[in-house]
């Protein structure tokens, strides 16, 4: 298993994800309290098989320390995102924004760090 190849995969399932989670922000904040359910589950389990991959080469192959950052990130992301299915979501109460714009800012941080480190080519000048 090649650390980058890990990586630029997370980074494309996180990135398909990150569509679903920017559809759902934008339904919350369009003023409806939650988003559909099958959105929710599908940007979660897509979030959870990129973190489980992050994971699994963090354990075994290694990862460089920008991507274990961002792994970090994306499990406190997670943790959010767990937390607002169990207490909000499934309880049909409208979600906060303001943990909505925190999770998604972790998320997006995240990112950002799991994409330099998978190209890192692209950073040097």
């Amino acid at each position: 298993m090649e650390p980058n190849l890990v990586m630029q995969t997370a980074v494309i399932i996180f990135a398909i994800s990150a569509v679903g989670g920017i559809v759902m922000a934008g339904i919350r904040f369009g003023g409806k309290p939650q988003p559909p359910t099958a959105l929710a589950m599908l940007h979660g389990f897509l979030s959870a098989a990129a973190l489980t991959l992050l994971i699994y080469a963090a354990c075994t192959v290694g990862l460089p320390s920008l991507a274990l950052t961002a792994t970090v990130l994306f499990v406190v992301a997670a943790i959010g995102g767990v937390f607002m299915n169990l207490n909000y979501h499934w309880k049909m109460l409208p979600l906060p924004k303001w943990l909505v714009l925190v999770h998604a800012a972790i998320a997006v941080i995240g990112f950002l760090c799991l994409l330099v480190a998978a190209w890192p080519a692209f950073t040097s000048t």
